[in-house]
């Protein structure tokens, strides 16, 4: 198949996908009535239009940004360590803007959190969960103008993680319990979390760092042979390495912050890419990257939603239906998926 052909398949589904969560949810809204809100028509129920304009469209957009921007940091730590099982929050940056929520949260006994619908505590969390991100990204930068190695950078990276859970911990046991009910509400990830009136900022710097992520497309393929061979053809390694970091970092910051740590996505769709584009080629695999996780992260968000007495399903208890069938693939497979190389 071309793949131009497999781009416009996944663009029908991420169409189709993003319907049914427009159509679909917890709560039954006529399929006429949806789209007279969509487009400016007045309908008799006004409950209907708060949660179409203000719930499910929200979690859209953010969906489809925030699986393309896991997915994608997923595919470039797997090229950049040579490791299948690289995700984005293997170097700790995920658990750093954890550290940062756990500390806001817990310090202020669930307050913060059950305010988070006002400006005050909305900027209180996301600021915690940016500066726990990028305080991880930072000491990463750091080593990785000292740790040459790759592998021993990625280790480093998993310590840090260990160190930053440890921290959370700690702040968890001596928390009182409604800090700790509301941090463990947020950290069961949630696309509501990107309130209407930030939403514009929100997709300024996710697809800042998606611009990045289709800048550093010929430094990628460069690295799939070999940090030797990409200096002989001309990258800077010590550069690009950074700004793959930083990339990661920004990507991965801003979706923790606002949406909490989301499981499975940043690491099993680049290996769905591969298989649909049997290639380690980035000039196919990072669009492919980025439109299969998009529809990924609306497929679970509709799951998340779909019509229940028990009200919306956290979100990680739904991606790793999605993603560790794919880890368990990849893992017996290994040696016949020579495409990884």
């Amino acid at each position: 198949m071309k793949t131009s052909h497999i781009y416009i398949i996944l663009s029908f589904l991420i169409i189709v996908a993003a319907l049914l969560n427009l159509l679909i949810g917890s709560v039954h809204i006529p399929a006429i009535d949806v789209f007279k809100i969509l487009f400016g028509g007045d309908v008799e129920n006004q409950t209907w239009k708060i949660i179409v304009m203000q719930s499910r469209l929200p979690q859209c957009i953010t969906a489809i940004l925030c699986g393309a921007a896991l997915s994608v940091s997923g595919l470039m730590l797997q090229t950049l360590f040579n490791n299948p099982l690289a995700g984005p929050s293997i170097l700790g940056i995920t658990t750093g803007a954890s550290l940062g929520v756990a500390v806001v949260t817990l310090l202020g006994g669930g307050l913060v959190v059950a305010n988070a619908d006002k400006l005050s505590g909305w900027l209180a969390v996301l600021a915690g969960a940016m500066i726990g991100a990028f305080v991880v990204m930072f000491v990463i930068l750091l080593l990785s103008s000292v740790i040459k190695s790759n592998i021993m950078l990625l280790i480093a990276g998993i310590m840090i993680g260990y160190l930053a859970s440890s921290l959370i911990t700690l702040l968890n046991f001596f928390a009182t319990a409604e800090g700790v009910h509301s941090y463990t509400i947020w950290g069961m990830g949630n696309f509501g979390g990107v309130p209407l009136s930030q939403m514009p900022l929100f997709i300024i710097i996710v697809l800042f760092g998606l611009a990045l992520s289709v800048m550093l497309i010929k430094p990628l393929n460069a690295l799939l042979l070999g940090e030797n061979y990409a200096e002989n053809l001309g990258v800077n390694i010590k550069l690009a390495r950074s700004l793959l970091l930083f990339t990661t970092g920004l990507l991965s910051a801003i979706v923790t912050a606002f949406c909490g740590p989301i499981s499975f996505i940043g690491l099993a769709v680049p290996h769905i890419a591969r298989m649909i584009m049997r290639t380690s080629n980035h000039v196919k695999l990072v669009p492919t990257t980025i439109l299969t996780g998009s529809f990924i992260a609306l497929m679970c968000n509709f799951v998340c939603h779909l019509p229940d007495k028990f009200g919306i399903l956290p979100l990680n208890a739904v991606t790793p239906i999605f993603g560790a069938p794919v880890i368990i693939y990849i893992i017996i497979n290994q040696r016949k998926m020579r495409y990884f190389n």
